[in-house]
């Protein structure tokens, strides 16, 4: 089985220590099984897109020596594909319109006694599942029950991580009839990530650590679609200071790229590896750093 792994930012700032973790170890997973690394910007959440983000992006993973083997995608070019997909869903019935509000969503929970835990989302309570009621639909949802019923699928979903271990999740419990088009008209992450993984061929996921909880109702519409699963890792993140994950929401800088050996050294680290030799050029190292990989990591799943 060919290996496709890929690397997917979002242009809402340039690749910060953190970024830069996920993607050298996407990269030293594809190298490391003689498969392709593939570059997909993440851009369909425009209004938190800063124009030319995505070339600087570009600029840095090159300047470290982090080439995608293909043409870069943007998904802010793939509204087609999405529609079709969300098409798809309507005509099997599996997805609604819905009309509710967030803080509409957290009151309803509120009322049933349920509290959000920080960071997550509120569990949709299925306001909309059988009607708008006369509310004026804003967005499309995943009917995550229906599915599960019509598929039969398991409950809890379960998951084998290549890193993480045996992951699972009740994703109608835990989660509920997830977003695919946003109230704003825009495409949710979830429907835009699966049907462009699927679109670029990719057998293989490397990603931070802090998207391990999307996974279940990713493989949850892959199902839906009739689309393969790929293989997940999920590494570990950089936290700042305060001990939160470091992104570009809380004041992450980019990485120095005058000097991208000692970025990838520090990002190489993150990952368990070992400096290298003295005296190695960035192309030594990172062939180092892909042959200790191979040694680290247990096999791909085939």
């Amino acid at each position: 089985m060919h290996y496709i792994g890929r690397f997917a930012p979002s242009p809402t700032g340039p690749l910060h220590a953190g970024s830069l973790v996920a993607a050298l170890a996407s990269w030293l997973d594809a190298r490391a099984h003689n498969g392709q690394w593939l570059v997909r910007i993440e851009d369909v959440d425009t209004p938190r897109c800063i124009p030319g983000a995505d070339q600087l992006i570009l600029q840095q993973l090159a300047t470290c020596g982090l080439v995608p083997d293909a043409p870069v995608m943007w998904q802010s070019q793939r509204g087609d594909a999405y529609q079709a997909a969300l098409d798809t869903l309507i005509a099997k019935g599996w997805v609604y319109p819905c009309g509710c509000s967030r803080k509409e969503i957290e009151d309803a929970q509120a009322l049933m006694g349920h509290t959000r835990q920080r960071h997550s989302a509120a569990v949709y309570p299925g306001t909309c599942r059988d009607g708008l009621n006369g509310k004026t639909a804003r967005a499309w949802r995943l009917n995550v029950q229906r599915v599960i019923d019509e598929l039969r699928l398991a409950t809890p979903l379960t998951w084998q991580d290549r890193l993480l271990g045996l992951q699972q999740q009740d994703v109608a419990e835990e989660v509920g009839d997830f977003v695919l088009r946003r109230a704003d008209g825009l495409w949710a992450y979830q429907l835009a990530v699966v049907v462009d993984d699927a679109a670029q061929g990719i057998t293989h996921i490397v990603r931070g650590e802090d998207l391990t909880d999307n996974t279940a109702r990713q493989i949850v519409l892959q199902r839906a679609l009739g689309l393969a699963t790929p293989s997940y890792m999920h590494t570990p993140l950089v936290l700042g200071e305060n001990g939160e994950k470091l992104s570009k929401q809380n004041g992450a800088t980019a990485f120095d790229v005058s000097h991208p050996l000692k970025a990838l050294q520090t990002a190489a680290q993150v990952l368990g590896l070992h400096k290298p030799n003295d005296g190695a050029s960035m192309a030594q190292a990172l062939a180092e750093w892909t042959k200790a990989w191979q040694e680290m990591i247990s096999p791909v799943p085939r």
